[in-house]
């Protein structure tokens, strides 16, 4: 095996995962993740989306990541086959998948730096409804936005909670953001924005004492927020490989079809 076929195991630690990791053990010469040059995951797409902010905080460089769903969705994966791994890599067909830096800064003055690839998400901590002031390129767009919060989701992560919460669908690629409000109650007709993804997103949490807000980059809290900026941290690109039949930007363009 060649330095360029250095190739990683990692599974989730459910029970279908592991037993799918055993049977793959003896099947090729993996190394640790971080000696390799590919890896593979083994999981659903909370699994996957762990493996690929391990990469971001711990790894450099970035390497290309090849799921397989023993999960429940597996939106981020491909099929779980246990034979045929070597041919299926060689076909695989890579996709760009660029994460959000979410600055967060508490109330009491601590600044948090985290990085989101699904989405961003503002949710109030109370049953007090949250009030926001959003702000595109230093120019406030929004000076009062009452609701229960507001999420900022990437073209991969728009089909997760941005969907849920209503907001559009982004092809891969788009270069485009979105800004979803979750149960907006004024102004009542909002719906939410796409902007450029260059854009500079900045939200301030309105009346914080009162109405305290906690912000999520995908698994990961911050609690008692004053002020979110959100942009696209282009320096750290990660690649997502899929089968040519199940390749991501088609499952992200047909969920638009969806029943």
């Amino acid at each position: 095996m060649s330095d360029l076929q250095r190739r990683a195991l990692v599974a989730s630690p459910t029970p279908q995962a592991q037993e799918a990791a055993r049977e793959l053990a003896d099947a090729h010469d993996w190394v640790h993740p971080e000696d390799a040059d590919l890896i593979v995951a083994l999981g659903g797409d909370g699994f996957m989306l762990q493996t690929l902010h391990a990469m971001l905080e711990r790894r450099k460089p970035i390497v290309p990541v090849f799921g397989m769903n023993l999960g429940t969705v597996g939106f981020l994966m491909n099929e779980w086959q246990r034979h045929g791994l070597n041919d299926r890599l060689a076909r695989t067909k890579p996709f760009k998948v660029t994460p959000l830096a979410m600055t967060a800064v508490t109330v009491s003055g601590d600044t948090y730096s985290l990085p989101a690839i699904n989405e961003v998400s503002l949710l109030r901590e109370t049953r007090q409804t949250a009030k926001l002031e959003i702000t595109l390129n230093d120019r406030i767009v929004m000076p009062e936005l009452a609701c229960d919060g507001i999420l900022v989701a990437t073209p991969a992560g728009s089909t997760a909670y941005n969907f849920s919460a209503q907001g559009p669908i982004l092809p891969l690629g788009s270069n485009l953001l979105a800004l979803t409000p979750i149960s907006p109650f004024r102004p009542r007709r909002w719906r939410g924005a796409i902007v450029p993804d260059k854009a500079r997103i900045s939200i301030r949490v309105l009346e914080p004492g009162k109405r305290p807000v906690s912000a999520v980059g995908d698994q990961r809290e911050v609690r008692d927020v004053a002020r979110v900026d959100v942009v696209i941290d282009r320096s750290r690109e990660l690649t997502l490989l899929f089968d040519p039949e199940h390749a991501l930007d088609d499952r992200i363009t047909m969920e638009q079809f969806a029943a």
